[in-house]
């Protein structure tokens, strides 16, 4: 079972490369100043999609940014 510091030090890394550092910056100002629930945002926030259909996309949305 990783750490505490592990898994926060794993998800920073994780923004940083979905995000870029900026971005990723603004998403946790954005999640720290706001009253936030991340449960409730995790449970309506993604498209009701198949698991294997958003998937897909986010692999499309990557392939975006590659080029």
């Amino acid at each position: 079972m990783k750490t505490e510091t592990e898994i926060r030090v794993a998800g920073m890394h994780a923004l940083i490369s979905a995000l870029g550092l900026v971005e990723a910056e603004r998403f946790l100002m954005a999640v720290s100043r706001d009253r936030f629930d991340y449960t409730e945002w995790r449970r309506l926030g993604l498209p009701d999609l198949p698991l294997e259909e958003l998937a897909r996309q986010a692999n499309l949305e990557a392939e975006k940014k590659e080029i």
